[in-house]
C-alpha cells in the first residue's frame, strides 16, 4: 500500500478555505426535518460534474449541467423531499426558479448556481415551501454548517456522508471536502446519487473534469445496493483557488496528487453509501486481483457486488461461491474461469475454478461480521479492482414497497 500524502480533517463540505453552507427546514415531506441546503463559495470557483447515464434526467440535472458549461460555479442548493424528475416544462422553471432565488439572496448570477433534487419521483414541487426554505438557508450560510447540509441532503439515510482531506499542494495547504447522500437506487454509471466536492485548490475546469472522473470512476462507479440508476445522480466539485497554489493546469506531480486525494474523499462516501445500503445488516467489499486489465477487474468486482443472488446469500450467511464467479462470468470481464481462486475473508473456499475443502465453520463466522470482504482473484494479470455492496435483507423490500408514503 503505498504511502498517503494527505490528512483526513473534520468539516466536510464547508471544510476548504471560503465555504460556508445553511440549511432549512422547508416542510417538503416531514416537518422536522432540514430539507433544504446551500453551498456557497465567496468568490467564483472552477466547477466540474458527472451526471447520471440513465435516459430519463431530472429537471435539476438539466438545468446543473447547463450552467457548467461555463466551467465556473460559485453555489449549489439542494432540496430532499422531491425529485423535481418527470415534471416537464414546469420542472424546468421550478429548477430554473431555485436557482434565481439562491442567487439573489447571495447576490450571484443564476447562471452561477448548481441544483440538485433527491427524493419521490413525478410529484410537483412544492415551490410555496421550498422557495421561502431557500431564502432562509442561503440568508444563513456560515463556515461551520457543512454537517447540517450533510443532514439536510439525506432521504432513507440512516446517517449523514462527510468526509474531508488536507495536503500539500505547490508548497500550499489545500483541503477538500465533501458531503453525499444515497441509500437506495443506487447503481450509478457516471458518479453517484447526489455528491457535492469543494476544495479551496487551484485547478483549471478542464484538469478539475478530468480528475473528477478518474475518482468517480474508481468509488463511486464502483458502489451498488439495488442495481437501479437514479434520474438525479449528479457528482459536482467546486474549486475556488483559496489556498493559493499555482493553478494546476496540467498532468503534473500536483495534479497526481489532488487526484489520489479526491479518489480518497469519493471512496470514503462510496464506501458509506454502501454500508448505509437501504435495510443493509452487512457491508460488502469485493476485491478483484490478476485481472488482465483495470477495466476487467473494475467490471467483475462491481457485477459481484450487484449480484442480488451473492447479496441475499451474505445476508443468510451462506458461502455460496458459485454465486460469486456465476456474477463474474457474466460480468463481461475477460478472464479464464479454469484460473479464478476465491476467498471469504481469509477462508479460501474455490480454487481454479472449482470446489475444495473449506471450514464452513470458519466461512460462517466471516460472514456473521458487519463487513464481509469477497476476493476474487483471476490470475489472469496484474491488475484490481474494489467494488463496494451491501447485503439483500427483508427491510429493503419493507423501504422501497411503501416509498411515497
Amino acid at each position: 500500500m503505498k504511502e498517503s500524502k494527505f490528512d483526513w480533517v473534520p468539516g466536510g463540505v464547508t471544510a476548504a478555505s471560503g465555504f460556508s453552507a445553511g440549511t432549512a427546514f422547508a416542510a417538503i415531506k416531514q416537518v422536522d426535518k432540514r430539507d433544504v441546503a446551500v453551498i456557497y463559495s465567496v468568490v467564483p470557483a472552477a466547477a466540474a460534474g458527472v451526471f447520471t447515464l440513465n435516459k430519463v434526467k431530472a429537471a435539476p440535472v438539466l438545468v446543473t449541467m447547463r450552467n457548467l458549461s461555463t466551467g465556473t460555479a460559485q453555489a449549489v442548493v439542494v432540496n430532499s423531499g422531491n425529485a423535481n424528475a418527470c415534471n416537464g416544462e414546469q420542472g424546468l422553471r421550478d429548477a430554473q426558479a431555485m436557482a434565481a432565488v439562491t442567487a439573489e439572496v447571495l447576490g450571484i448570477p443564476a447562471e452561477a448556481v448548481l441544483v440538485a433534487s433527491t427524493g419521490v419521483i413525478g410529484r410537483k414541487m412544492p415551490m410555496e415551501k421550498i422557495l421561502p426554505g431557500i431564502r432562509a438557508a442561503a440568508g444563513q450560510v456560515a463556515p461551520e454548517n457543512g454537517p447540517l447540509a450533510a443532514q439536510a441532503i439525506m432521504t432513507t439515510d440512516t446517517f449523514p456522508k462527510e468526509a474531508a482531506v488536507r495536503l500539500e499542494l505547490g508548497g500550499k495547504q489545500v483541503t477538500i471536502g465533501a458531503m453525499a447522500k444515497g441509500s437506495g437506487m443506487i447503481h450509478p454509471n457516471m458518479a453517484t446519487m447526489l455528491c457535492f466536492i469543494t476544495t479551496d485548490a487551484a485547478v483549471a475546469p478542464g484538469c478539475l473534469k478530468q480528475a473528477l472522473k478518474y475518482a468517480a470512476d474508481r468509488s463511486f462507479n464502483l458502489v451498488t445496493v439495488d442495481g437501479d440508476t437514479s434520474t438525479n445522480d449528479m457528482a459536482v466539485i467546486l474549486a475556488n483557488g483559496r489556498a493559493g497554489n499555482g493553478v494546476i493546469r496540467e498532468e503534473d506531480s500536483d495534479y497526481v496528487n489532488f487526484r489520489e486525494a479526491l479518489t480518497e474523499v469519493c471512496a470514503s462516501l462510496a464506501r458509506d453509501i454502501a454500508r448505509d445500503g437501504e435495510g443493509a445488516t452487512k457491508l460488502i467489499i469485493v476485491e478483484v486481483l490478476g485481472a488482465a486489465t483495470e477495466k476487467d477487474a473494475r467490471q467483475a468486482a462491481k457485477a459481484v457486488a450487484g449480484s442480488s443472488l451473492v447479496k441475499a446469500a451474505v445476508f443468510g450467511r451462506d458461502a455460496n461461491w458459485g454465486r460469486i464467479i456465476c456474477a463474474a462470468g457474466y460480468s463481461g470481464a475477460d478472464f479464464d474461469p479454469e484460473k479464478v481462486d476465491i476467498f471469504l475473508g481469509d477462508e479460501q473456499v474455490a480454487r481454479d475454478g472449482g470446489s475444495i475443502d473449506f471450514s464452513e465453520e470458519r466461512a460462517l463466522e466471516i460472514l456473521k461480521k458487519d463487513t464481509v470482504k469477497i476476493t476474487l482473484n483471476l490470475n489472469s494479470g496484474d491488475c484490481g479492482a474494489t467494488a463496494w455492496g451491501c447485503d439483500l435483507s427483508y427491510d429493503y423490500i419493507k423501504i422501497n414497497a411503501d416509498y411515497r408514503t
